[in-house]
């Protein structure tokens, strides 16, 4: 393997690989920050130039902006050298406000959308994205009975490879899965270091073919800061027991000479079901950084003692 050559994964069993590290684009949707076109662009060279060959992006981040710089970023690049993951339910205004909208009508809209701002003629995945967020009981009714059959109608043509949804919410993710031919879901802040609630869900996956993109593998951003001060779980300051955890698993982690973020995507990796872990990065340092990290070498021991310590599931598989 060269040294910006990245391993990767098939997605269920669509036949299609994505590197197992992918790079998630919110943050070029000036999702912390602003940044210049330029910055944006230099950001996902980098990540291709290190072996990144899948990228996950959506109409919500930045109201289109991360789609429209993502493709100018990859113009130039042989498309069948990238996958390319995208989501519906969203569509972007002319005043670029955002409103919902999982009906057939509103997934074409979506998908035409997409394409003219990536300037790509197809994608490669199609996500149903959030169905739990607005109306949870009218969009989960309405991704059920319009949205995922559209989706699945086009995988028939082949006009797009693999179907699935983006959620935060392992549960219904797995509601779905029970009644719709998926093929992956992207899954963000259900599985990292510091929680694995969704390890039963994770274990189905990979008994059934269905293959996880996960996402928020820091948990919104403790596990790549520890558990300094205004440090963010979920969004928002991490609760008390959220961070003794962290010091904990930080203790433990630094003990045996790994940084607590470096831990925290190596574990995420490890489960079976995993295809790509994605990361956002903000620039062309960051991007080395994450590329980095994926190289980096953990000792057995470490993992022993965080799993004999009851800090992670007891279940969970243990990276190699």
């Amino acid at each position: 393997m060269t040294a910006n050559t990245l391993p990767s994964a098939q997605v269920g069993n669509t036949g299609l690989q994505v590197t197992r590290l992918g790079m998630g684009t919110a943050v070029i949707g000036n999702l912390y920050a602003t940044l210049s076109d330029a910055d944006a662009h230099a950001t996902v060279q980098s990540c291709y130039d290190g072996g990144v060959r899948f990228f996950d992006t959506a109409p919500l981040y930045g109201s289109g902006e991360a789609e429209r710089r993502l493709g100018a970023a990859l113009r130039g690049i042989p498309r069948d050298d990238v996958i390319i993951q995208t989501k519906v339910g969203r569509i972007i205004r002319p005043d670029r406000s955002i409103y919902f909208d999982y009906s057939r009508d509103g997934v074409m809209k979506s998908i035409e959308d997409s394409l003219e701002r990536l300037g790509m003629d197809r994608v490669d995945i199609l996500l149903v994205h959030d169905p739990d967020v607005d109306d949870p009981e009218e969009d989960y009714r309405m991704a059920l009975e319009e949205a995922f059959p559209t989706l699945v109608d086009l995988r028939a043509q082949g006009v797009i490879r693999a179907v699935g949804a983006g959620m935060n919410q392992w549960e219904v993710e797995w509601e779905f899965a029970r009644q719709v031919d998926v093929d992956c879901f992207l899954l963000a802040g259900r599985y990292t270091l510091l929680e694995q609630t969704s390890l039963d869900f994770l274990d189905w996956c990979t008994l059934n073919d269905v293959a996880i993109v996960l996402g928020g593998v820091y948990n919104s951003g403790i596990l790549a800061t520890g558990p300094v001060p205004g440090a963010k779980y979920q969004y928002e300051d991490a609760p008390a027991d959220i961070m003794a955890k962290t010091e904990r698993l930080q203790t433990i982690t630094q003990k045996h000479g790994v940084p607590l973020h470096v831990a925290a995507m190596q574990f995420a990796r490890a489960h079976p079901a995993i295809a790509s872990v994605v990361i956002g990065s903000a620039n062309r340092a960051e991007a080395e950084e994450n590329r980095a990290l994926w190289d980096f070498e953990t000792p057995a021991a470490m993992w022993q003692e965080l799993h004999d310590t009851g800090l992670i599931d007891p279940r969970a598989p243990l990276p190699r």
